[in-house]
């Protein structure tokens, strides 16, 4: 038991280390008044720079933003809050203790979560979801607005909880708007409310820009010989290894770079050739340093239940480094960039690597790809998201 009576329940905050975070300049300016915008989310901030975390660093501008990460097991017998503040906004991690499980750990949160809403004050609230599990401890909550951004069909994820479609639904049933992480998952999820839109994964082009011009190779790139074929992201099974395998066998003369955590699968099962590197998880701002050091970037996803409604964010961001792509075929890849010219499909293995070949190519003719690339990219950005996103709210508060 993690409840023992509300004098008995040790509710702490804590900040590593015991000190004051340093407050952003963005967070300063927002006073009581300021509406709150809380998130839950199943990605933890600092993992992979991705969707939530574009959104919630530019709602942090109008919005007291706290961004709710989901809890961390840990050796003390109480629970804990701990509280950071990072670029304008506040994370909330609940540490729970090894005994805190089931209804007490729901019990728990719930209650971590209300002192805190309690100390800052939240006259305006929006509650915003990426988890629909955690519906279980917010139920009691009445926000002014409630935003259900469906950045993925978790469902089909690997080790997703048995009862995630029971809370999604609930969660719809609640929601004021749908967003939607591109247009297959919009329209799996317009028949379930009445007020969906989708947002289709967007990019930050200034930043990725940086690739197409001569950047220093990281350390652990610059020993690899050329051709590089390139992917960044979570390495987990939505990767399809068996492509990965058979093209690094047939293609020795090709290097694989892939970049990013390997998650959710046994490592000793990825494929092991001289010519694929594994270079770790690598932070948003070194992105573009391995882009620029590739000669085609690869979405080798396998196609399965957790591959089916994605639209990958990394798409754009190859484009907007200025290297052709090579897919396998996602449906929301296929229909959004499948026409341009500097996405090729492929499903096969020799399909893949004719794909590929002709991607090379396509390198030596750089001017055609990045003129293509930016007609693709016009108008698309993070910040336009935002805004039409915020538009969707308004109409709903």
């Amino acid at each position: 038991m993690c409840w023992a009576g509300p004098n008995q329940y040790a509710i702490g905050k804590h900040r590593p280390g015991n000190q004051p975070s340093a407050i952003s300049s963005k967070s300063v300016i927002h006073g009581r008044d300021t509406p709150v915008l809380v998130c839950f989310s199943h990605l933890r901030w600092n993992f992979v720079y991705q969707r939530p975390q574009h959104l919630m660093s530019r709602f942090a501008t109008t919005h007291r933003v706290l961004y709710v990460e989901e809890p961390i097991i840990t050796d003390q017998v109480t629970p804990w809050l701990e509280v950071r503040d990072e670029e304008g906004l506040q994370i909330l991690v609940p540490r729970l203790p090894h005994s805190c499980t089931g209804d007490d750990a729901i019990t728990a949160q719930r209650a971590l979560l209300d002192r805190h809403l309690n100390e800052i004050g939240t006259h305006q609230l929006v509650a915003w979801y990426y988890s629909p599990m955690s519906l279980a401890y917010t139920a009691h909550l009445a926000p002014s607005l409630l935003v259900y951004d469906c950045m993925d069909e978790l469902s089909g994820f690997k080790g997703a909880p048995p009862d995630l479609i029971e809370h999604e639904r609930a969660l719809l049933a609640r929601a004021d708007v749908v967003f939607t992480g591109g247009v297959s998952l919009y329209e799996a999820k317009r028949e379930f409310h009445d007020n969906v839109h989708p947002f289709p994964s967007s990019v930050d082009v200034g930043h990725f820009a940086q690739a197409r011009q001569p950047l220093p190779d990281p350390d652990d790139q610059a020993g690899i010989a050329y051709p590089r074929l390139g992917f960044y992201g979570v390495i987990d099974e939505r990767l399809d290894i068996s492509l990965l395998d058979e093209m690094a066998r047939l293609r020795p003369d090709w290097q694989f770079v892939l970049v990013g955590p390997v998650v959710k699968i046994d490592p000793a099962t990825l494929p092991r050739h001289s010519n694929i590197h594994y270079l770790g998880g690598k932070t948003y701002d070194e992105l573009p340093y391995y882009l620029a050091g590739w000669d085609v970037a690869l979405m080798p996803f396998a196609l399965n239940e957790s591959t089916r409604f994605i639209s990958p964010t990394k798409t754009p961001e190859y484009l907007a480094g200025g290297r052709p792509v090579v897919s396998t075929p996602i449906t929301d890849v296929v229909r959004t960039y499948a026409q341009s010219g500097v996405v090729r499909i492929a499903r096969t293995t020799a399909e893949f690597i004719s794909a590929v070949e002709a991607a090379l190519d396509d390198t030596q003719h750089p001017e055609r790809v990045l003129a293509i690339a930016d007609q693709v990219l016009q108008d698309t950005s993070w910040n336009s998201t935002w805004k039409l996103m915020e538009e969707k709210m308004q109409c709903r508060v």
